[in-house]
């Protein structure tokens, strides 16, 4: 086969790898790619929105699958764009059509769908620019601290959690009056703040049938101790020992199939992963965001553990046959830690060299934010790479992997020292 991934990060990078693993795979192309993605694909000029363009270069290379990394092709509608038109509908899509992409396109949308699927959520309201007025006197009525979330895509950075209720007004303001995240925060969803652990659940789905892939948890913030601004995430483990299997017995009754019926219920044919952001409050799930493609940082400890063949899964999707793929996952635990340029997630310097990959040889490195330049690999963005080890156990997993993040180096580069000490924690209690 012919395949095309859509993206530049590290989790394109993951899923080039995971495809050239089978043997059905013949030319694999990533459009635009990243250094790494250069090296074992074939890496295209093309932007994942540039639905033409894309269109043509499949007519020209016969390509027979597309691999959506980001969601933002798939909330403008690339999936409806191939299907209407009959040179490109044979092609298949992995990833939802752009109604089913408004689960995570629009908070407002996915809190309506939880509350009339009845999946457990948080409380909330809507509010726009004209009820500004209306929001300040919501906020009144809730206990700090305080959740605030743009309604539209926000690169990840749309949602602003303030501990007082003079910072919740003033980020409200911001975000409606002061468009602080542009058309994004044309709405804001106000929620009632839920105390619990965070963890990641992705599932792949053919719109009948779904397998559960394995639960992750992720770490947002920038500094140590879960400090500082959110960013894209700063690394990720899996498995997550608090995700026992009585607890995702739990998850799985009460959202992923009610998701996955909702979603029949409501006539959208989703084919493509369901990514879940959940928070364990005493042991019951509560879904705190839905997302329509894999995390990143998250693929890249989640993919590795997937021993199957991730092209023939993908294969199955089209004739709704997902049922009967096999899905092995490794009891092996992964530990990733992203590298990130000095400054991020505000102002960075991009240009920079990078030395030490070739000293890496216990861990894995995806690329992410990457270029090449006279022959040297350079910084390109703010998440550069994702350095994932793999163990026995989580000590040994973390280990290796900042054994690897010690190799690698550039001006500025910076990195949580922290990654996964908190489940360590845990299992020392």
């Amino acid at each position: 086969m012919n395949i095309l991934i859509l993206g530049s990060g590290g989790r394109e990078y993951v899923f080039s790898e995971k495809i050239l693993e089978s043997p059905n795979c013949e030319n694999l192309f990533v459009a635009p790619g990243n250094a790494g993605t250069a090296k074992i694909a074939k890496n295209v000029n093309i932007s994942p929105t540039d639905f033409k363009s894309i269109a043509d270069f499949c007519l020209k290379n016969t390509i027979e699958m597309i691999v959506v990394g980001p969601e933002a092709p798939l909330v403008a509608g690339i999936r409806d764009f191939f299907a209407t038109d009959s040179k490109l509908n044979q092609i298949q899509i992995i990833g939802p059509g752009k109604v089913g992409a408004q689960l995570e396109g629009s908070k407002e949308f996915a809190k309506s769908f939880m509350h009339r699927h009845n999946i457990p959520t948080a409380a909330y309201s809507t509010f726009t620019k004209s009820t500004l007025k209306e929001g300040l006197s919501y906020l009144k009525t809730l206990t700090p601290p305080y959740v605030l979330k743009a309604d539209g895509l926000a690169g990840g950075k749309g949602v602003v959690i303030c501990e007082n209720l003079r910072t919740a007004e003033q980020s409200l303001t911001e975000m409606l009056q002061d468009e602080k995240f542009g058309a994004a925060s044309e709405k804001v969803v106000i929620e009632e703040f839920l105390s619990g652990i965070e963890l990641s659940v992705f599932v792949l789905t053919d719109g009948k049938n779904y397998k559960i892939l394995p639960a992750a948890k992720d770490y947002k913030r920038i500094g140590e101790g879960d400090t500082g601004l959110n960013t894209g995430g700063m690394g990720a483990v899996s498995p997550v020992k608090f995700a026992d299997a009585r607890f995702m017995e739990k998850v799985e009754a009460k959202v992923i199939k009610p998701t996955i019926k909702g979603l029949q219920t409501d006539k959208i044919d989703y084919q493509g992963f369901i990514f879940i952001g959940l928070m364990n409050v005493a042991g019951e799930p509560y879904v705190i965001e839905y997302n329509v493609r894999m995390g990143d940082p998250e693929t890249q400890v989640v993919l590795p553990r997937l021993k199957s063949d991730l092209l023939s899964i993908f294969k199955s999707m089209s004739t709704k046959s997902l049922k009967q793929e096999d899905f092995i996952i490794s009891d092996q635990t992964a530990a990733t830690i992203v590298l990130v340029a000095g400054g991020y997630p505000e102002k960075y310097e991009k240009g920079k060299i990078i030395k030490g990959l070739d000293d890496v040889v216990h861990a894995k490195i995806y690329h992410a934010g990457t270029a090449d330049e006279n022959n040297e690999v350079i910084t390109a963005g703010g998440r550069v790479l994702a350095i994932t080890g793999m163990g026995d156990t989580l000590d040994m997993a973390l280990k290796n992997a900042y054994a690897g993040a010690n190799k690698v180096c550039w001006e500025d580069l910076y990195y949580r020292k922290d990654i996964g000490q908190d489940l360590l924690a845990l299992d020392s209690q």
